[in-house]
């Protein structure tokens, strides 16, 4: 908008006043150029100069604050947008990883980028030497602060990592919340640096370094910069994680090598391990699974190999393979465990092939150990896409203010579609752990197995409250009882301990309602809490199956939904036929269930009472005089009379 047209369109009208809505057509410019914030007391003092009305100023005055508050609020978004793009670029080098080095100087400088610091950077243990040293700097100048190697517990990066959590400091020579030494000092002082945050990088519950992010002035660090290079530091240890399962691939590759090198005097066992290595060794690189590892170790050896789960193989064969370390031959062929770290994953069974020579029995064991590799990195990314849908639910059930754009865009990359209908489950687990320790794995084990049914079935999954909480999509024709029912069934078996679910009603488009979302757990909570009270434990519900009790554990008290239920045939029928059915319940009821003393009350023939009550019947079903349904009846007959238009 050019000067004239703002000068044009500030000028009052004659009477003095300006025109309706003027005051804010030159912010509404302003915010459409993206203007500094500087520009928006311009047409404020332009009015002042100009000599305008009081109330004209004060109505530019208060246009200028509302115009501020949108232009923060768009940079805001704009910044969360940019945030959310470099975390996904960042996923996007990790799932394609090739060499680690880059993944992490590439999260380093968007780290630095995105935050505005003067100075990222990356350091790492290292367990041989007992210290840490810097593994990726970005925005330094100093050779002697990026040769830092520092010893355990020292500087902030050692407070960050004897406590695993985020630290940040306004100023580093000054803060004494951790142990400073003569070389750390020097480096930070050569780089100039003087506020610096530190978060953890996390292998599980161990630190293996320390992401930070610094600048050469005084600075005040915001929770969400910290948050944002927490998520940094996350798929940093990802990455070193992720790398490390490839080396330790390419180390059986090695070995499967070494095996075809040991027999290379027997051209036929060459020949077979040199088909076995390169098979093996394309299927790894292709991304394939463990049952194509063993249908191509089955052709190699000429028998039938197949991946068997621990609990289906034979445990005595099983535990000898184990302990061993060695392929032990069983009855036709021979079993290798699948064992990584200690934990046993499963077992290679070879069947029809008694006889085996070591060579043979090497490749098999060679398999073994790549489909051991195979399954660590399978469950690393199940985890990976774990956490991502938990953070999901997390925020529809915390930060109900999310944009549900951007809502729908995260659920669309996890093949979740919040526009559909969904039920809202709350999991708990029903078996006391001896300890707390226990008590931790067990919760672990339902989480686990409920994420990996929530990604089966294109829903969401989070740990909260000591149990877990689930965002099912509801197929057509399905009820919440249903789902609730199949669920506690599906959770039960996988972590062989009773599980209790409670379910809420439907949930329409939750990401555009997250109240919705929020309400429907705790109905969920409070259904799951009645079951258990109930002697249900291990069963599934929702708020519907327990008739009148249902309005007592649904959120909202949805009186004409119970209503509707229990009566609403009836009450169609009075109002299409004009008939007295309701009245003649109402006062059967009154009556005491007394055909005789209900035609009194209606002065009308007992025969016409009979006729009244076989027809609430056929439109009820023939139980409805039974002690439970007349409960809920004479709850709803009341109910609707209270809901009804008040007598005269």
């Amino acid at each position: 908008m050019s000067r004239d047209h703002v000068q044009s369109a500030e000028r009052p009208t004659d009477d003095g006043a300006a025109p309706p809505g003027d005051a804010e057509a030159p912010f509404l410019d302003l915010l459409a150029r993206g203007a500094t914030a500087d520009a928006y007391e311009q047409p404020v003092l332009r009015a002042r100069a100009e000599g305008r009305p009081a109330e004209r100023i004060a109505a530019l005055e208060h246009a200028k604050l509302l115009a501020l508050r949108v232009r923060a609020e768009l940079e805001g978004r704009r910044r969360r947008e940019a945030e959310l793009s470099a975390l996904f670029e960042t996923a996007h080098d990790l799932a394609g990883l090739r060499d680690v080095d880059a993944v992490l100087q590439a999260i380093v400088q968007r780290a630095r980028s995105l935050l505005g610091t003067d100075v990222a950077y990356l350091s790492l243990n290292d367990p041989a030497r007992g210290d840490t040293y810097m593994r990726v700097t970005e925005g330094s100048v100093a050779a002697r602060f990026q040769q830092l190697r520092l010893g355990m517990g020292e500087g902030l990066g050692g407070l960050v990592a004897q406590t695993a959590r985020p630290y940040v400091t306004d100023d580093y020579f000054r803060d004494e919340r951790f142990r400073h030494t003569t070389t750390i000092d020097a480096g930070v002082r050569d780089e100039g640096l003087v506020a610096i945050l530190g978060v953890p990088l996390m292998l599980g519950p161990h630190v293996i370094g320390v992401l930070f992010a610094a600048d050469r002035r005084a600075r005040v660090f915001e929770r969400e910069q910290i948050a944002l290079l927490g998520s940094f530091a996350a798929l940093a240890a990802a990455a070193i994680d992720t790398a490390n399962l490839l080396t330790e691939t390419r180390s059986a590759l090695a070995d499967l090598e070494h095996a075809n090198e040991i027999i290379k005097d027997r051209s036929g066992v060459i020949e077979r391990a040199s088909d076995v290595h390169d098979r093996l060794a394309e299927l790894v690189l292709r991304g394939g699974g463990v049952h194509d590892v063993a249908a191509a170790v089955s052709e190699v050896l000429d028998g039938t190999v197949e991946f068997t789960e621990a609990d289906a193989a034979p445990a005595e064969a099983l535990e000898a393979s184990r302990a061993e370390g060695h392929a032990v031959p069983h009855r036709d062929g021979w079993i290798a465990a699948v064992t990584a770290g200690g934990e046993l994953l499963g077992a290679l069974v070879l069947r029809g092939h008694p006889g085996l020579d070591p060579v043979d029995q090497r490749t098999l064991e060679r398999a073994a150990m790549v489909t051991s590799l195979l399954l660590l990195a399978r469950r690393s990314a199940a985890e990976a896409e774990q956490r991502v849908r938990g953070e999901l639910l997390d925020d529809l059930l915390d930060a109900r203010d999310r944009d549900p754009r951007l809502l729908r865009e995260r659920a669309a990359r996890l093949r979740a579609d919040l526009d559909a209908t969904h039920v809202v489950l709350a999991a708990r687990l029903d078996t006391a752990a001896p300890d707390a320790d226990q008590e931790a794995d067990a919760r672990r084990r339902l989480w686990s197995a409920a994420s990996h049914l929530a990604a089966t079935r294109q829903g969401l999954a989070a740990a909260r409250d000591g149990g877990t909480v689930l965002l099912l999509p509801l197929a057509p024709g399905d009820t919440a009882t249903d789902l609730a029912r199949r669920t506690a069934r599906h959770l039960g078996t996988a972590v062989h301990e009773p599980v209790t679910v409670g379910a809420s009603a439907p949930v329409a488009h939750p990401a555009a309602d997250p109240d919705a979302v929020v309400a429907g757990y705790e109905e969920g909570r409070r259904c799951l809490d009645a079951l258990r009270l109930l002697g249900r434990a291990g069963d599934g519900a929702a708020a519907e199956d327990f008739g009148f009790l249902g309005l007592l554990l649904a959120g909202d008290r949805d009186i004409g939904g119970f209503v509707e239920r229990t009566i609403g045939q009836v009450v169609a029928y009075d109002a299409r036929r004009g008939t007295d059915l309701v009245r003649t319940l109402d006062a059967y009821f009154a009556c005491g269930m007394s055909p005789a003393r209900t035609k009194d009350a209606l002065h009308v023939h007992v025969n016409t009472v009979a006729q009244r009550l076989e027809r609430v019947g056929r439109l009820l079903g023939d139980d409805w005089q039974s002690p439970a349904r007349a409960l809920e009846i004479q709850l709803a007959l009341r109910l609707h009379r209270l809901a009804g238009p008040a007598q005269s």
